[in-house]
């Protein structure tokens, strides 16, 4: 198990072109309230009932943190490296109810459609490959989720089939690097 303070300075894990993408820390709450309560992400992703910066350094500590302590990876804090401003969230995630790990990510709207979450989900892909060995990474998507339905079939998966991931949820599509 890793050990590791959120106070202390964010352990950085990717750099490309034009983006940073690094653990999350505390200080991070605010950021972290937007973009979970943005309509976007609770149309695809959910309500996480985020509603105040004590509830986002929750979300952080129980969610993002504690996947880095369990696997050593999690959802990464994805920043323009020109300015450092915070612009979403992409990294891998282990659930219990998917076999594969998967890919997942968010970006606030402001910043969509200038090619920074396909980068940065390329390159968390790459390094789930390289670092953690991973053969196969799948990702979930709302079956109406047409950007980042085109996202991953940009970045080499491919649609596999439809499932749930629990017996009360909706149909998500499942997309995976390679076939079953």
């Amino acid at each position: 198990m890793l050990v590791f303070d959120l106070r202390r300075k964010p352990l950085k894990v990717l750099d490309t072109d034009r983006l940073t993408l690094r653990w999350l820390k505390l200080d991070d709450a605010a950021f972290i309230m937007e973009l979970v309560n943005d309509p976007a992400w609770i149309r695809f992703i959910g309500d996480r009932n985020v509603h105040s910066v004590e509830d986002a350094r929750a979300y952080i500590t129980t969610g993002p943190a504690a996947m880095y302590a369990r696997h050593g990876f999690g959802l990464y804090r994805v920043e323009r490296k020109d300015d450092g401003v915070p612009i979403g969230l992409c990294g891998l995630i282990k659930r219990d109810n998917l076999d594969d790990v998967d890919i997942g990510f968010a970006f606030l709207p402001r910043f969509c459609g200038a090619g920074y979450a396909r980068e940065a989900a390329a390159a968390v892909l790459a390094h789930g490959q390289r670092e953690f060995g991973l053969k196969r990474i799948v990702a979930i998507t709302s079956v109406d989720n047409e950007r980042s339905i085109k996202l991953l079939e940009g970045i080499g998966l491919r649609f596999e089939k439809l499932t749930r991931l629990n017996t009360d949820s909706a149909d998500v599509k499942l997309f995976a690097t390679s076939p079953a």
